[in-house]
């Protein structure tokens, strides 16, 4: 798959096949990919959660807000639900400040997801003091995203922008539309 196919392909997904498990050794190499992205300074201060057990996957996703321009839809019913979950931690100790560096590790993960022919969706809407109670999360580290991972249980189209209306939206066969730009729009001279 070319790097072009591969950036395509990797869409925020928000439907699963919860009977398909991740590995940990899955979520492992993901990480690996992260580990190896840039790091501004190269301060390198992320760190990660790996949810991929029923149980551990049934804490977190209370924690998660999904897709708020669907007003109707409360997000994945059983079933739908992710079958895994990274969760991207700045480590005070290490620096005070994170940049950009979790977008950056948040992309190469989600690229390596889908090459290993899985979906995500990168979540920054997150309840994070009930993330921190479930998951015992120490004070020193600052939540910064949460991956939510599985086999995709959806298709997800690319639309061209209308009417400068950016929000996406699902059709009668709950196909997932997600309006883009065009490119003529985004390169700008001056």
């Amino acid at each position: 798959m070319s790097l072009e196919e591969l950036v395509i392909k990797t869409r925020s997904y928000r439907r699963f096949d919860e009977s398909v498990r991740i590995s940990y050794k899955t979520l492992e190499k993901l990480v690996d990919l992260a580990r190896l992205s840039a790091s501004g300074a190269n301060r390198q201060p992320l760190k990660y959660i790996l949810i991929n057990s029923p149980e551990e996957c049934s804490k977190v996703f209370p924690s998660v807000l999904w897709a708020a321009y669907l007003k109707d839809w409360d997000g994945p019913g059983p079933g739908e639900r992710p079958s895994g979950y990274i969760i991207i931690l700045g480590d005070k100790s290490v620096s005070e400040i994170f940049g950009v560096d979790h977008g950056i590790a948040a992309q190469s993960m989600m690229l390596g997801a889908t090459e290993a022919g899985l979906g995500g969706c990168m979540i920054a809407s997150i309840k994070k003091d009930l993330l921190r109670n479930v998951l015992k999360i120490p004070e020193q580290y600052e939540i910064l995203l949460i991956l939510a991972l599985g086999k995709p249980g959806e298709k997800v189209i690319i639309d061209e922008i209308k009417d400068g209306d950016v929000k996406y939206w699902r059709d009668p066969e709950n196909n997932h539309h997600v309006p883009k730009r065009p490119l003529n729009e985004l390169i700008v001279k001056f």
